[in-house]
């Protein structure tokens, strides 16, 4: 068979959705579009391998079995049975691999969203250290979900047709290593967009990720941590800016449906040692050692936006002591994730990079003081405005703060303690789309190059010192510092008013013709 197109492999996996799109909310039928195309993905692996030890090793079913079996991942013999109580013994009434064709085969089954689960369950319990916990959200046989048994099982088999089509034959001998993960990416950015805040709450645009995860710069052998991952986009993009396999990744994320499709697409990234907890990070963080938090190399993030209720009664008491310098309001935990992020940073080396809502820059009380306190221990290093509307969950524009923390202390002013923050007004070069606007290779590398070269320009950057920003309250409003104010054309008041003098007199003309006119009518 010929190689499969990336663009090709995108289409009939969105198509899969028409299985569910208008009966089920897409909040709940991407899990299960996002799960059946990752059991798709390795039962193709499997049998792609299956069929090249075959050719080994031919009808030696044990010997291929134990190859197999030391590949990244296992998919074991599912047996069911049945237990006669007057003998009790059990008889092996089915007995297939836990594979998608193996369901595909079963599609007609009376109880196929049962069989669908048991197939998974099997999965995750044999591959214990990579999924262990990834499908316990998601359930085949749902009533609730999916239906009445005869719609529910008209459903799943339609389903799994869907993904029997030629396009979607993911074998790594018809697709190239990036495509499968790409599919997954292009999937979860298409739910959010297609079904707005509530699906889209775990996806960070492509192209806002990029921008973050080259704005932290990880290097070869870092620690690279996301304590808000979501689906794990922007720790995958910060992977690929490293350039090699030297580096580990980590994240936190509280929504377990979103962790587990955080886990999938680590794994089909190849990212299988990421470690990602299921927690909620500002009140109960699981990255954790010797009871301190983790540090990391580079801390990125998108976390939500102004987040209400985030544990403000809890904070006073944090074991942690994450939130010296001050408690954000209760109603908003912007500066509760940046303190969070701060603190789990290498001292002297760490680099953070987070997206925030401008209210971030600007608003006072407890969030005014724990940012002028940030920007006293010379930690703040850039302050980046993006356009509005680049996010499917909301039209706002929103800014990227880079926090450096070797540039911590003062005393030495040496290139690498810096005591300035290059601001930059991003917010109107961007892409302009029917419903989302986004940023173009042009727009991220005029970005990038202004943050390096930390040199004013006109109506786009200025680089502000230590005394401007005292002098400003410590207020990182961003037109404060980047004057873009455009002159307005003079108007020759004298000239316009000639204008409608002329417009007048023309109007009698008009009026006088349209009497005449009826008057012949009448």
């Amino acid at each position: 068979m010929n190689k499969i197109d990336q663009k090709d492999i995108n289409n009939a996996a969105w198509a899969a959705c028409d299985t569910f799109r208008g009966v089920v909310d897409p909040a709940q039928y991407k899990d299960y579009i996002l799960v059946m195309l990752f059991l798709k993905y390795i039962s193709d692996v499997w049998q792609d391998h299956y069929e090249e030890y075959r050719k080994q090793y031919g009808d030696d079913e044990v010997r291929i079995r134990r190859k197999l079996e030391r590949e990244r991942f296992v998919l074991p013999v599912v047996k069911l049975t049945e237990k006669n109580e007057e003998t009790r013994k059990e008889t092996i009434l089915d007995e297939f691999p836990a594979t998608y064709y193996s369901l595909y085969e079963r599609r007609s089954a009376a109880n196929i969203g049962e069989l669908i689960n048991i197939v998974l369950d099997h999965i995750e319990e044999s591959n214990k250290s990579k999924l262990e916990g990834v499908f316990r959200n998601i359930d085949f046989n749902s009533e609730v979900n999916l239906g009445k048994t005869r719609d529910r099982n008209r459903r799943l088999k339609q389903l799994l047709e869907d993904f029997h089509k030629p396009q979607l034959n993911m074998k790594p001998s018809l697709v190239s290593g990036d495509v499968i993960g790409n599919t997954y990416i292009y999937l979860i950015e298409h739910f959010a967009s297609d079904s707005g805040k509530k699906a889209g709450e775990f996806f960070t645009p492509l192209k806002v990720t990029e921008l973050v995860a080259k704005l932290a710069a990880p290097k070869p052998g870092d620690r690279i941590c996301d304590p808000a991952c979501g689906s794990g986009g922007l720790l995958i993009q910060a992977a690929k800016e490293v350039g090699d396999r030297n580096f580990a990744l980590f994240g936190q994320e509280s929504n377990g449906s979103t962790w587990a499709l955080c886990r999938m697409n680590m794994f089909l990234h190849s990212f299988d040692s990421a470690r990602v907890e299921w927690c909620d990070t500002l009140n109960s963080p699981l990255l954790v050692e010797n009871d301190r938090l983790m540090k990391f190399n580079c801390v990125v993030a998108n976390p939500p936006f102004s987040l209400d209720k985030w544990g403000a009664e809890n904070a006073e008491s944090d074991q942690y002591h994450r939130f010296w310098r001050g408690v954000p309001p209760k109603s908003k935990g912007d500066w509760a994730f940046i303190s969070h992020m701060m603190e789990t940073a290498l001292e002297k080396q760490g680099r953070v990079a987070v997206v925030v809502p401008h209210g971030v820059l600007f608003r006072g009380a407890a969030e005014g003081r724990i940012r002028q306190k940030m920007i006293e221990e010379n930690l703040l290093d850039a302050v980046i405005g993006l356009p509005g509307n680049l996010f499917p969950t909301t039209n706002i524009p929103v800014a990227i703060l880079v926090f450096d923390r070797g540039r911590e202390g003062t005393a030495k002013a040496t290139k690498s303690t810096k005591n300035n923050v290059i601001f930059i007004d991003a917010s109107r070069e961007f892409v302009s789309g029917k419903n989302q606007n986004t940023l173009s290779a042009e727009h991220i590398e005029k970005i990038l190059s202004t943050y390096k070269e930390r040199k004013d320009v006109e109506k786009y950057a200025h680089l502000a010192n230590f005394a401007e920003i005292k002098e400003n309250d410590f207020n990182l409003n961003i037109p404060r510092y980047v004057d873009t104010f455009e002159e307005e054309e003079e108007i020759d008041i004298d000239a316009v008013q000639l204008e409608i003098d002329d417009l007048e007199k023309e109007l009698v003309v008009l009026r006088r013709q349209m009497a005449e006119k009826l008057q012949q009518i009448q």
